[in-house]
């Protein structure tokens, strides 16, 4: 298989996934592109098996109701980031995460919260129509967005407009009347009374619908008139051409290139329209499916193009799990998995705890002077630990080479731990570096062998802390 196989390859898990090590890419691409594509858009029809939850919370069992402690909800799903065979499904929970955006600050449950993402993850890739009304039912959802304050007689319109401009068509495409007949058919889905949380924590939340809080009378919904419910909107929703776009917009952002944030979208055209297009006829055609558009879009000449590879800000969710899946640390549900949890937080993206009903905002703004360290000391530490198995991995190959240059083994190392676009100035810098330890040999005594791995390491975590490698 040609290296720019290899390379697409790396793109496509890099994007709908958390990357891949070398064997992983070679065994993909031996398989094919397309094939991949299938086995990735429909892991339960290709017999791919799900993370074992159970043994996890065997070694974790606080994890198992994560109630108010985000921390164990983090380290959960964090595992689940690193270890999936399913990466695709785990992308689009992300996904989905990011656009409606539920923070645990707020909620103060992490147990529901975690109930949403789970809801993300079985039914991420099936119809959005179904998704909205999923969400609109969402226990977490509706005390996030004051939808259980919303009442017959005092209606309350955080839900309606964050329905609207957020999570499904976009400032610019309704009224301010329109927001108000919105929120008033969603008058009476609440949450069941629970018990109170003391002496033994948080207790289960439930959807409730109360049809004597429901204001029943007329609504003029998007010039559509009639006693509506919330399913009603729903289905006047995704009926506009706007919703397609939009969604369109925000897959086009996450999965292929950075966009401007979601507020300057009325005001600044797509990225590249046509591809805009496709995907919005995609969805239309297939009654918003997600697993045919998704198909559609990673098969897409757009998507394949090359000058869209390594055009992407890594999200710190993406810089965390993509590093441990090429180490292949936390394979197993050891101890230390809560810190691994934490660790986007540390660099800008706290998981289950977004920032605002927006979300988190992406490309450029992931970085700063302060998370850009934090992100590259993770990598490094990583990447330069010579006991990882994946680590180990990229040093048996170099080792099963014939004698190299210090150029060769900078190329090697780009290539194995990406591939990464390298080039330039920096590679000379790092070649000039490793050239200044001296001829590089791998030895046949133990202690030869030893040096060898360590420069490996060195070198390993030089790329990692370039600019290209927090494109992905």
């Amino acid at each position: 298989m040609s290296s720019k196989d290899i390379e697409l390859m790396a793109h496509l898990m890099r994007r709908a996934g958390f990357g891949a090590t070398r064997d992983e890419l070679e065994a993909y691409a031996a398989k094919g592109y397309e094939a991949t594509v299938e086995e990735l858009v429909d892991p339960e029809g290709h017999g791919i098996s799900h993370v074992d939850s159970d043994n996890f919370y065997r070694h974790h069992p606080a994890s198992e109701n994560a109630g108010g402690n985000p921390t164990n909800g983090q380290a959960q799903w964090m595992y689940r980031l690193i270890n999936t065979p399913r990466p695709l499904e785990e992308k689009m929970t992300l996904f989905w995460h990011h656009v409606f955006a539920t923070g645990n600050a707020k909620v103060d449950h992490c147990a529901v919260v975690l109930e949403q993402i789970s809801t993300f993850r079985k039914h991420g890739l099936g119809s959005f129509r179904d998704l909205l009304v999923m969400v609109s039912k969402d226990p977490a959802m509706i005390f996030w967005l004051d939808n259980n304050e919303n009442h017959k007689h005092a209606p309350n319109e955080n839900w309606g407009r964050e329905l609207l401009e957020l999570f499904s068509m976009g400032q610019g495409n309704y009224t301010e009347q329109d927001v108000k007949e919105a929120s008033r058919a969603f008058t009476g889905w609440t949450i069941e009374p629970s018990l109170p949380r003391m002496p033994f924590q948080r207790y289960p939340w439930y959807f409730e619908y109360r049809p004597e809080d429901h204001d029943d009378g007329e609504k003029v919904f998007l010039g559509h008139r009639g006693r509506f419910n919330g399913e009603d909107i729903i289905d006047i929703i995704v009926r506009q051409p706007a919703t397609a776009r939009f969604i369109s917009r925000h897959l086009y952002n996450f999965f292929v290139a950075d966009e401007v944030q979601v507020p300057s979208w009325q005001d600044q055209a797509p990225r590249d329209p046509v591809a805009i297009n496709r995907i919005a006829e995609t969805l239309v055609t297939s009654g918003f499916d997600m697993r045919a558009t998704m198909r559609m879009l990673l098969n897409s000449d757009f998507f394949k193009d090359e000058s869209i590879w390594y055009a992407k800000v890594k999200s710190p969710a993406e810089i965390v799990a993509g590093t441990m899946r090429l180490v292949k640390d936390h394979q197993a549900p050891s101890p230390g998995i809560g810190e691994i949890g934490l660790e986007p937080g540390y660099q800008g993206q706290a998981l289950l705890d977004p920032p605002s009903v927006e979300g988190w905002h992406t490309g450029k703004e992931w970085i700063d002077s302060g998370s850009l360290l934090r992100r590259i000391n993770f990598v490094a530490d990583r990447v330069g630990d010579t006991s990882l198995p994946g680590v180990r991995s990229i040093i048996d190959r170099l080792s099963n080479a014939e004698e190299m240059t210090a150029a060769e083994m900078v190329d090697a190392c780009i290539d194995l731990i990406g591939p990464v676009r390298v080039t330039g100035d920096t590679r000379t810098e790092i070649i000039t570096h490793v050239e200044k330890g001296g001829p590089v040999r791998r030895g046949a005594a133990e202690e030869e062998m030893a040096v060898f791995a360590r420069r490996v390491g060195e070198t390993l975590q030089l790329i990692a802390s370039t600019r290209e490698y927090q494109f992905g």
